[in-house]
């Protein structure tokens, strides 16, 4: 654990790729490891600040990551893209809801968006009035948002062909924090905002290039342009050990594990 500030935290739900890992019928020497940090679920985080507990993606893992960290309420889910390993648990979001008062708001792109309401229509439509539904409270996100004092900023990046983003979290008197979980490429935009970032969660998928994501180098090389003070790598594959890999990065550069919690 990283210690900080107590009233603004990221817990590692998940920091896997979207197969998981284990892989179902792999045998390969991570697959089968005894290291715990090798068992990886699909990747989420949560953010916690000062009153406010953000959700980012709701993967088809979130049933588990919830009772494993003990997590009863969000208070707001955001999502990176409509991906399936990014947005299968949507129907999990109803223990969140029987806690609430109101509808639980969902924030993500106009696309995303369009694809979750079309995935899960039901829960969007006005005849949605049984109390057991996950109550949804659509919001788009086209630009910086807040949930009570904590700062939201979208950051667009490119990941295969479906519009894809990653977050700025701002607390006051706290270390900024920017989550990128899927990219092959990072704008000249996105990345001006990275510059001198204090803590840096970024996509590396295998040591080997991918079409869709990150491979070490590449965020590497990303880590390095962004002069970030510290940097996360997570969902990872199983190609990579977790011990074997952390033992090559630079200083500066870990490697994310399910469960593990920054306090910033």
């Amino acid at each position: 654990m990283i210690t900080g500030v107590a009233d603004f935290s990221m817990t590692f739900l998940g920091t896997g790729t979207s197969v998981g890992v284990p892989v179902i019928g792999c045998k390969c020497a991570v697959c089968v490891s005894e290291d715990f940090r090798n068992q990886r679920t699909r990747s989420s985080v949560l953010v916690r600040a000062g009153e406010s507990a953000v959700l980012v993606d709701s993967g088809p893992d979130l049933r588990a990551q919830a009772l494993r960290e003990g997590l009863v309420a969000v208070d707001a889910v955001i999502y990176t893209h409509s991906h399936l390993d990014h947005v299968v648990g949507f129907d999990e979001l109803r223990a969140f809801c029987w806690r609430k008062s109101g509808p639980l708001p969902l924030y993500a792109t106009e696309e995303c968006m369009a694809t979750l309401k079309q995935m899960f229509g039901w829960a969007f439509s006005p005849e949605n009035v049984y109390k057991g539904y996950i109550k949804p409270d659509a919001r788009i996100i086209d630009g910086p948002f807040f949930s009570g004092d904590l700062k939201i900023t979208p950051l667009p990046v490119e990941h295969a062909a479906l519009e894809t983003i990653g977050f700025l979290f701002e607390y006051p008197g706290a270390r900024r924090l920017a989550y990128l979980p899927d990219v092959k490429r990072i704008p000249d935009e996105t990345m001006e905002r990275l510059i001198g970032v204090d803590v840096l969660v970024l996509d590396s998928l295998r040591p080997l290039p991918h079409p869709t994501h990150f491979s070490l180098a590449e965020s590497l090389a990303a880590i390095r342009c962004s002069e970030a003070r510290e940097a996360w790598l997570t969902h990872l594959g199983h190609e990579n050990d977790h011990a074997v890999l952390e033992a090559e990065l630079p200083a500066g550069v870990r490697v994310s594990w399910d469960g593990l919690r920054i306090d910033l």
